[in-house]
């Protein structure tokens, strides 16, 4: 299996593995733990540490570093998609209940009156559902890879030879 296919398939699989830790141990429902859900994006950027010094030993200069990068984010946000849809709608189908409750209490701890935290609650309701939650995990993958990888890629590249004369 060529390491763009299988960097992809690690980091997908990575991401949802940590998602449902995150799930069984509750912690996405306590306000002080709920922040270790961005643990993905050290996944994402371990695994395109390790992909892209890969792929530059293989002799990919830096845009196809950003290229390689790019599609190993397009896989694993691919399999993210799947995981989120599975874990909103069949392992955890009151998760975004037990979310909304949890930004509510937020709310009402800094103050906010009722008709704010309602008309916020409102605004927040029209993207809690397993479709756009799927595809805001998606573009966050693909725009973090992208952006890693623009990085990454210039540390992590094949050397250019010398002319031969």
């Amino acid at each position: 299996m060529n390491t763009i296919v299988k960097a992809g398939l690690v980091l997908g699989v990575l991401v949802e593995i940590w998602s449902f830790i995150m799930g069984f141990a509750g912690w996405y429902k306590s306000p002080s733990l709920a922040g270790l859900f961005w643990v993905v994006v050290a996944i994402q950027i371990a695994v395109l540490m390790w992909a892209l010094k890969r792929t530059a030993a293989e002799g990919r200069g830096y845009g196809g570093q950003l290229g390689a990068g790019t599609l190993i984010s397009v896989i694993g946000g691919v399999i993210i998609v799947v995981g989120s849809i599975l874990f909103t709608t069949v392992v955890f189908p009151h998760y975004f209940q037990d979310v909304s409750a949890l930004q509510e209490a937020k709310l009402r701890a800094a103050g906010r009156s009722d008709a704010e935290i309602q008309q916020m609650m409102a605004m927040v309701a029209k993207t809690m559902n397993p479709g756009m939650q799927a595809v805001f995990g998606f573009c966050g993958t693909l725009i973090t890879g992208f952006v890693v990888s623009l990085i990454l890629g210039a540390f992590f590249r094949a050397k250019p030879r010398p002319a031969s004369a």
